[in-house]
């Protein structure tokens, strides 16, 4: 059973949440502030986080700071709808995906398992295939232990950025669509407007970093999608 904490200060919403996602199969626990928050989330006694931005004392976006200090498990952020700016550092900082408010429990659930389905070994190619390497010039990723290395060095990455550049390193030298890299690594399709995977793929370029300060491993193309270069 998927252990989740819900980190929000509007403890009518979290009850209707927390009901739901039960009702799903679902362990949910509770934190109603942001200090109290980081600290169960860092416990190690929760499998992901759903953390609302706005919190009493400490908010969201610093518990989230907190967190990624010391832990990738999964977090969720729910941000007030039309608030671009905490949304995109949410993700700048970290956060696997978002959820505007007021949400329903159903999207709110069907995000939860989008991002469970990144975690888990596709089972359709069974354990072998899921712990092959995936090799792509320097870069080496192992999606079985989940964990990447660059020019030979470990590369930190949350869940969501080890999913979407998995799949540009398995189409390396060929651009992958947006929409194909939302539904491929973020298990949904592309939305309008949606950003999400754009400021996942800045992170991962300023992680993915090249002797060559001029050089970019991945390449935007305009209106279509993204390449991962080779580097040898």
């Amino acid at each position: 059973m998927t252990r989740v904490l819900l980190i929000d200060d509007d403890t009518a919403l979290s009850a209707l949440l927390g009901e739901y996602l039960e009702q799903e199969g679902f362990a949910v626990a509770f934190a109603a502030d942001g200090q109290g928050g980081a600290a169960a989330a860092l416990s190690g006694a929760h499998d992901m986080v759903v953390l609302d931005v706005m919190l009493p004392g400490l908010n969201g976006v610093e518990v989230l700071r907190q967190i990624r200090q010391h832990s990738r498990i999964p977090v969720l952020m729910l941000t007030a709808r039309g608030d671009d700016i905490d949304r995109i550092l949410g993700l700048e900082l970290g956060a696997d995906d978002y959820v505007p408010k007021p949400c329903s429990p159903r999207e709110l659930t069907a995000r939860l398992r989008a991002i469970l389905r990144r975690l888990q070994p596709d089972e359709t190619s069974g354990a072998v295939a899921a712990s092959k390497l995936i090799v792509a010039g320097l870069l080496s990723m192992n999606p079985g232990e989940r964990t990447a290395t660059w020019r030979g060095l470990p590369l930190e990455l949350t869940s969501t950025e080890f999913s979407l550049l998995a799949e540009l390193a398995r189409n390396a030298g060929r651009v992958v669509g947006k929409q194909a890299l939302s539904e491929q690594a973020l298990g949904r399709p592309l939305t309008r407007f949606d950003r999400n995977i754009d400021v996942h793929i800045s992170s991962i370029r300023q992680k993915l970093v090249h002797p060559n300060p001029a050089k970019t491993m991945i390449l935007t193309v305009r209106g279509v999608g993204y390449q991962l270069l080779r580097e040898d």
